[in-house]
């Protein structure tokens, strides 16, 4: 057999175009799973960096779906339910999403049948924009472009008081709870950002601060509890928003009976001075006001 062996392997690579005698060679390791097939990607439109200096890239072209683009193979995978965040998942792999202090998170893994194991943890960073519909100048009848929906701005210097103007975007109300939505307008001609904490304090009907009413700011919003604050980019005339929420029960245990008139909101932002204003009539009780940092949406989804 020792004798006729290279006569065979050479008819084989002759006949095949391989060699099926060089066992001892090592194996070219197959992918880690299937690839599901993609007919047509959609654009990537996240990117990941991930732990292992790899990058995942991924597209969401609709809401059950996501694309995963890893190693130069495209998945395919299906939304699945989760606690919090995201989740798509395929025969093989899942991927999962979850958000903090404005840095999304991904972690690829194989499914539990497959073995579980972690196969990358990338990151990548939330820019948050809020653009606005075109601006029409009636006296020239031309439109100022604005940043299209989804668009990224540039980075923009902070927002100054007097290129900003206040105004009442709805409310809500339940069990003695009251919120107030308010909006703060860019006016100026110039993107800008704002980031954290308005500082607010409540007059009454004669303009006076009611200073027995004391402003605490509070993580997220009444809608989004815990939520830290996030840089806001404001293209010309778009808007950010935060909340005042308060109680409308007195609080009868320190002889509470009535609670304070306010008619009157007035609010600076971080790094200026100039105040601005809004007409805006309710009942604090308790002595207190909450407000919560800027944000981009005039009412978020409750998270899970």
């Amino acid at each position: 057999m020792s004798i006729r062996k290279p006569v065979f392997c050479a008819a084989a690579l002759l006949a095949l175009g391989l060699s099926a005698c060089d066992r001892d060679a090592e194996p070219v390791p197959p992918p880690a799973n299937p690839v599901s097939p993609v007919a047509e990607a959609a654009p990537v439109t996240a990117r990941y960096v991930c732990d292992s200096g790899l990058t995942v890239g991924a597209a969401y072209p609709d809401p059950e779906s996501a694309q995963v683009t890893w190693r130069d193979q495209v998945r395919v995978l299906r939304s699945a339910p989760i606690p919090s965040g995201a989740r798509y998942i395929d025969e093989g792999v899942e991927w999962t999403l979850s958000t903090r202090d404005n840095v999304e998170t991904g972690v690829l893994t194989r499914v539990a049948s497959a073995g579980g194991e972690v196969l990358e943890t990338c990151r990548r960073t939330l820019l948050v924009v809020v653009t606005a519909p075109p601006v029409t100048d009636a006296t020239q009848g031309k439109t100022t472009p604005q940043a299209a929906p989804g668009g990224v701005l540039p980075a923009s210097a902070p927002c100054k008081g007097g290129q900003l103007a206040l105004s009442a975007d709805g409310g809500d109300a339940g069990a003695g709870n009251r919120v107030a939505i308010i909006g703060v307008r860019n006016t100026g001609t110039e993107a800008c950002s704002l980031t954290g904490y308005p500082a607010v304090t409540v007059q009454d009907r004669q303009n006076r601060n009611l200073t027995a009413i004391r402003s605490e700011t509070s993580p997220g919003s009444y809608l989004r509890a815990g939520q830290a604050p996030a840089p806001v980019n404001l293209a010309p005339n778009a808007k950010a928003f935060f909340d005042i929420a308060w109680n409308v029960v007195p609080n009868e245990g320190q002889g509470q009976t009535t609670c304070p008139s306010v008619t009157r909101v007035r609010a600076t932002v971080p790094g200026d001075g100039t105040v601005l204003t809004l007409a805006q009539a309710f009942t604090p009780c308790g002595g207190r006001v909450r407000i919560s940092p800027f944000r981009s949406e005039a009412e978020p989804a409750p998270q899970d």
